[in-house]
Order: structure tokens, then sequence, then C-alpha cells
């Protein structure tokens, strides 16, 4: 791969040498990992009625995306949820922003990156993870449901990451709400002709999984059935 900005190659290469050093580190390392998973815990035992929003970094105020995921999160406070969030920009401050402004739980679990991730400033609980795998553990414990809005490689990681642990029995059967249908239909046209009915890779109920929608009140009704079955 070319870099055509030379400080960038050279800020990869850095990155590359200071990781291959701590792979000698292994056994120091677990106690790191230990660390994160007790403070997680700890922290989020206390979240109740968690929903998970997930979407990208870089959807700016102006976007109606962002617009939906602060009114989302507002009226999800407002039925007694909490709001967690990976604590970046995007889509991800404006549920925590939600969240906050209705007087709410708004959870941020942060992690550490070398671009993008800057913590933004409407959690009321705010955590912070070196290791995905930790980050991500808290996300699929401590969550209800997920609301995902359009994102790129991230999004769609913790997207399929549910879905996975869904099809797998790893965690309940949960919501998986897709949020923008002109965004996301194209993927699920793709996921029904190409890996269901072409390759058989994922059974057609699998697909059940999944919901979409450009309505809000529908998911708050949605995920209020949820919270009474408690």
């Amino acid at each position: 791969m070319n870099f055509r900005d030379s400080g960038e190659a050279a800020k990869r290469k850095t990155q590359a040498m200071e990781i291959e050093s701590f792979h000698t580190m292994d056994a120091w390392r677990l106690f790191r990992i230990m660390a994160e998973f007790v403070d997680g815990f700890e922290a989020m035992s206390k979240v109740k009625n968690g929903i998970c929003v997930f979407g990208s970094a870089r959807t700016k105020p102006e976007d109606p995306y962002y617009q939906a995921s602060c009114k989302l999160s507002k009226k999800l406070v407002e039925k007694g949820f909490s709001i967690i969030t990976g604590g970046g920009p995007g889509i991800m401050e404006a549920a925590n922003k939600g969240a906050a402004e209705a007087g709410g739980v708004s959870v941020g679990l942060n992690i550490t990156l070398p671009f993008e991730q800057i913590p933004n400033p409407y959690q009321t609980l705010p955590l912070s993870f070196r290791y995905f795998f930790c980050r991500k553990v808290m996300f699929c414990k401590y969550s209800k449901a997920i609301v995902t809005f359009p994102g790129g490689f991230g999004t769609l990681d913790e997207l399929f990451e549910h879905i996975t642990l869904v099809q797998t029995f790893k965690i309940a059967m949960i919501p998986i709400i897709l949020y923008g249908k002109s965004f996301w239909n194209p993927m699920l046209d793709w996921l029904q002709k190409t890996v269901v009915e072409e390759t058989h890779c994922v059974s057609p109920e699998e697909m059940n999984f999944i919901s979409i929608t450009d309505d809000i009140d529908e998911i708050v009704a949605s995920l209020e059935k949820i919270k009474r079955k408690e």
C-alpha cells in the first residue's frame, strides 16, 4: 500500500512497531484487560433498560440522521430507557445529547483510537476502553435492543456482531432495528438475494432478526413492549 503522505506512512509504521512491542508483554496485558472488565461491569450494572444506538462518527449536526438520533433518544429516555453509545461524535453524540437533555442516563463507551474518537460532552456516564472486545462485551451485556443508524465499518461491525450473537444463541433475542430505509435497503436486498437465496449462507428465518423503519415513534412503541415484559 502506498501512502501519498509520508507523515501518515511514518505514523502507521510507528503504530505497527508499538503493537509488535506490546505483543511481548502479553502477561501484563491480562491485568489491563481484567481491569477494563471489572470497571465496566461495576459501572454498567447500574444501567437499567439500556438501548444501544450505533451510527457514524462522521454525521454532522445538520444531517437529518443526527437530528433523528437525538429525537429518538429523548423519547426513549422519557419512556424510562437509558441510552448507550460509543461515546464519539456524529450519531453517537446526537444520541447522548438527546438523552442528557431529557435528563436521562447517557452512557458513552469510549475507545482509544488515533483518529475520529473524540469523546462527546453529553455523557453522564463516560467509560474508556483500550480494547474493542472489552467494550463490545459492555454493549452486548447491558443492551435490551440496538438501533443502528447509517454508518461505516465500525457501525457494520457492531451490527453484525449482535446479529451473530443472536444467531448463535450467545445472547438473548433482542430487537435489532435499522433506521433509514434508503441507506439500509440495498444491503438487505443483497443479503436476501445473494446470501440467502443464491448461496444459502443464511437461512430465510434468520433475516427476521432485523427490522427496518423510518419512523421514530414506531421504534419507541416497539421498545416499550420489551420494557413492560420485565
